[in-house]
């Protein structure tokens, strides 16, 4: 088992600031959380993953956790095994879209759809903060993609 280590405030604020405070996989925001997000091992330790900053991700506690050391998942369409969401070699947006009512994150690529289902990017505690965020204008980040509907 890797021996975890105290990864250095300064290295913290930098990950914090990258991520523009955002969760980097549900893309909730630490601002107005109770709690602070973790610093996540994008490669987990126990996989030879490092403390370096291009392995480390910012994440809410229920991504960390639901995370834990997983890298891949299997499609439930195809029963392959598909690389998660990688924050430092993935774009988000090429990824994942929001809802038309802005609550639920609809992923456009395999990886995308493994992602929120490893991961439960749509469970219901994080839908009804979307939706008071929503109801306030936080909600969702600005840069973020809408589905349209027609």
């Amino acid at each position: 088992m890797a021996v975890r280590r105290l990864i250095p405030k300064d290295i913290q604020t930098l990950v914090r600031q990258r991520a523009n405070c955002l969760c980097k996989y549900c893309h909730t925001s630490e601002q107005w959380q109770y709690v602070e997000f973790t610093i996540e091992h994008i490669i987990p330790l126990d996989k030879n993953g490092l403390d370096a900053i291009d392995n480390l991700a910012l994440a809410c506690f229920h991504c960390n956790r639901k995370k834990s050391d997983k890298t891949t998942a299997i499609d439930s369409d195809s029963g392959a095994e598909v690389s998660l969401f990688n924050p430092r070699i993935n774009n988000w947006n090429d990824h994942f879209i929001w809802s038309a009512d802005k609550l639920y994150i609809i992923g456009l690529t395999v990886i995308g759809r493994v992602t929120i289902a490893a991961l439960a990017l749509n469970r219901e505690r994080v839908i009804s903060i979307r939706s008071a965020d929503k109801l306030i204008g936080r909600h969702p980040p600005v840069d973020d993609p809408i589905l349209v509907e027609n």
